[in-house]
């Protein structure tokens, strides 16, 4: 025990020493300090792993004058419960193990533990993982699971918790793809819109739960509408693209209108579908409320009149890969970053109002761009939204019908606006590579990588992987995930 005791007043005194350094370093050496003290912090767990490991190993609770290994931690260390439980937990999972026969065994989430004593891992990030083993269905085999481990350790070790999240919520998806997926029926019957009375100051509560279709929509008209400065109460209303040059060329081929007259039908614009002969409507209040929403909503983006946002028409963006389209089943992304079934794909294709990317699946070769207007360079921003998705700064989540298009060349100093020295970005990213020394740059994979200041570059993923964290959790075709630049 001296020598434990001698190597914790060695500790202190080092503490101090640093302590002292602060008040003298200079800002980027303060950023350094922080970063190096940070790694050192975040492997001090990998140490209470193994004592805790050792204890509950080798001898039992009411040897140390406690009924439970968690009155033991709350009486010594002076802890709660829950942290007691958690620490426990994470002992389990992540400290040295022992079989039966007295055997070393190497901790259950082996990678995430190595990742942990590294420095790599903080106990937000360990949280995230724990969490995603603990959905793992039981009948994932050990040898799925101890990969899937790898790949979110090494993840983890170049992105903050949140985004962390996001890659193993599509991990998830990716092991377990036919889960426990809600029949069309299931998700009809629990879509609805609630409006609820009217309170004393004129105002009512709206709530309730959209279909996939719905939110398809109003996800976008939301990105227009309900944007800083949109819509002020008491100023005028701006003033809004005439239908035929909404955002881009007049002239589309659209057929002109006096207003309601009716319109020839085209092969290009088809007279609607006779409506359905009437049956008994035996939808609840709420489902009705839900689908007139969907409807106000398809006519608002059908009308054109919503004018134009980020230099494409507010209309919704989808983008889906050959494979999934020819069988029928998967999900679409649309540029508000959510998932759009196939099914549903199908069913708004048909009046084509809305915009169609449709790429394969292991090239990422455009197979087809289908659109009801043609406009200038809207091919180019709606193959940003299919590749990108979103902001491509790592950490950011803001989805594609929030971005602008940032040339990652130096368009300034000849740059060309070619497809492939694009790439979105949200707004204050954006503005912030004026004002800064962050750079941007393509990689050989024609991801966008975002470059830190020397002074905070400190290991963090230079490539977004929060919009496609399918890229570097599963490796194809012999490459190692994850890409951190």
């Amino acid at each position: 025990m001296d020598v434990v005791s001698e190597a914790l007043g060695v500790m202190a005194e080092q503490l101090a020493v640093l302590g002292k350094a602060a008040d003298e370093l200079s800002h980027r050496n303060l950023v350094d300090l922080l970063s190096e003290l940070t790694t050192l912090l975040r492997a001090v767990p990998a140490l209470e792993h193994q004592i805790l490991a050792r204890l509950t190993a080798e001898t039992e609770p009411f040897r140390l004058g406690e009924k439970s290994w968690k009155r033991v931690l709350t009486t010594a260390l002076r802890v709660s419960s829950a942290a007691a439980q958690r620490r426990l937990d994470r002992a389990a999972a992540l400290g040295p193990r022992r079989a039966l026969t007295g055997q070393p065994l190497p901790p259950l989430w082996e990678a995430t533990a190595s990742a942990q004593a590294a420095g790599s891992l903080d106990e937000e990030h360990v949280a995230v993982i724990a969490k995603f083993h603990k959905k793992l269905p039981a009948h994932v085999d050990a040898g799925t699971r101890a990969e899937a481990d790898r790949h979110l350790a090494a993840v983890g070790a170049g992105l903050d918790p949140e985004n962390l999240a996001e890659a193993a919520a599509m991990l998830l998806v990716m092991i377990d793809p036919d889960g426990a997926e809600p029949s069309e029926e299931e998700i009809a019957r629990r879509c609805g819109i609630r409006i609820g009375k009217q309170r004393a100051d004129g105002t009512a509560t709206i709530s309730g739960t959209l279909s996939p279709e719905a939110l398809a929509i109003w996800e976008v008209i939301f990105a227009k509408e309900a944007a800083p400065g949109a819509n002020l109460p008491g100023a005028q209303d701006p003033p809004v693209d005439p239908p035929e040059t909404a955002g881009g060329e007049a002239g589309d081929g659209a057929p002109e209108t006096d207003g309601d007259d009716p319109v020839e039908p085209t092969a290009e614009w088809p007279a609607r579908p006779p409506a359905p002969a009437k049956v008994r409507d035996s939808r609840t209040q709420a489902q009705r409320n839900h689908d007139a929403f969907t409807t106000v909503g398809r006519r608002a983006l059908e009308s054109g009149q919503l004018g134009t946002h980020n230099g494409l028409p507010v209309t919704v963006i989808v983008s889906t890969t050959l494979q999934e389209l020819e069988k029928g089943a998967g999900v679409a992304v649309t540029g508000g970053g959510s998932l759009l079934p196939m099914r549903d794909l199908i069913r708004m294709a048909a009046p084509a109002h809305h915009y169609l990317y449709v790429y394969d699946q292991h090239t990422g070769q455009s197979l087809y761009l289908g659109r009801s207007k043609r406009l200038a360079n809207t091919a180019q921003r709606i193959v940003l939204h299919a590749r990108d998705r979103g902001c491509t700064r790592p950490g950011c989540s803001a989805p594609g019908y929030w971005c602008q298009a940032h040339h990652t060349n130096d368009f300034a100093r000849g740059g060309h606006t070619d497809v492939d020295d694009l790439t979105l970005a949200c707004p204050s990213d954006h503005r912030m590579l004026d004002h800064t020394d962050w750079r941007t740059a393509k990689n050989t994979r024609n991801q966008t990588e975002w470059h830190p200041p020397p002074d905070l570059d400190k290991g963090r993923h230079r490539v977004n992987g929060y919009h496609h964290p399918e890229r570097y959790l599963l490796a194809e075709d012999g490459d190692d995930a994850p890409q951190s630049g």
